[in-house]
């Protein structure tokens, strides 16, 4: 499945980080991925759990993010967040118990 990250370019989180060269912080791009797949299984984010997160390319303002993502038969989801063709982030959610 693919969605689109809706984050703004004034995004508060950039406020700060870091000064003179903002970047979005992993959590923020986290939170983003745990919600668009909460909403699309029907479940609520805290249902889920970050298996695995790792990122590779800084995101900077305006940059616009897709979500790819799939269900594994294990019922986890693999992810990558891409700007553009590049891999910005990758990781596993786990469902909770």
């Amino acid at each position: 499945m693919e969605s689109a990250l809706e984050l703004a370019a004034d995004h508060p989180a950039y406020a700060g980080h870091f000064p003179g060269r903002p970047i979005l912080p992993g959590v923020v791009i986290l939170a983003e991925v745990l919600e668009a797949v909460a909403a699309e299984s029907g479940s609520a984010a805290h249902r889920w759990t970050i298996a695995s997160a790792k990122f590779r390319h800084p995101v900077v303002p305006g940059i616009a993010l897709t979500l790819v993502h799939e269900r594994t038969s294990g019922g986890h989801v693999r992810f990558d967040v891409l700007a553009g063709t590049s891999i910005v982030a990758i990781g596993t959610l786990v469902p909770r118990a």
